[in-house]
């Protein structure tokens, strides 16, 4: 179990786990070897809303970085979702066909979208953010967020 930066804004805590690497948009990607595991993370699920939909790309698709690998669909919004690394989707989480709800219930465990064979994570993971710099991009979003409101 990661251990997670966390902060409240407002009435929402928003957490980042720490054992992972960030885009801005708000994708984690977890290295397991040379595998990537892609998902969202906690404040980019809360800011969305309560997901009905999941629509992610089947195994065997060949992605680029910044090419779209799933589009989620709340209430709210509908949100297209860009892959953080170049490779092969190796594995799509079956729990999202009949329970797409578990992305907020569990955004950084059970809620995880796919797995990518990557083709170059070390240099890939450099174009990303630490959980730190992450944690102050996310706190300055909900916060900018929160104002507004």
């Amino acid at each position: 179990m990661p251990d997670y930066l966390e902060t409240t804004v407002d009435k929402f805590i928003f957490k980042v786990a720490t054992d992972r690497h960030y885009t801005v948009e708000g994708l984690w990607a977890l290295a397991e070897g040379n595998r990537v595991r892609i998902g969202m993370t906690d404040f980019l699920q809360q800011r969305s809303g309560d997901i009905a939909f999941a629509e992610v790309q089947p195994e065997g698709t060949v992605l680029k970085a910044g090419d779209e690998v799933a589009v989620i669909e709340t209430i709210k919004v509908n949100v297209s979702l860009s892959s953080p690394v170049s490779g092969t989707i190796v594995a799509v989480n079956p729990a999202l066909e009949l329970s797409p709800e578990v992305i907020n219930q569990d955004p950084y465990g059970e809620g995880w979208l796919v797995i990518v064979e990557a083709d170059n994570w070390p240099a890939e993971r450099d174009n990303l953010l630490d959980a730190q710099a992450y944690f102050e991009v996310m706190k300055r979003q909900a916060e900018e967020e929160a104002r507004q409101l």
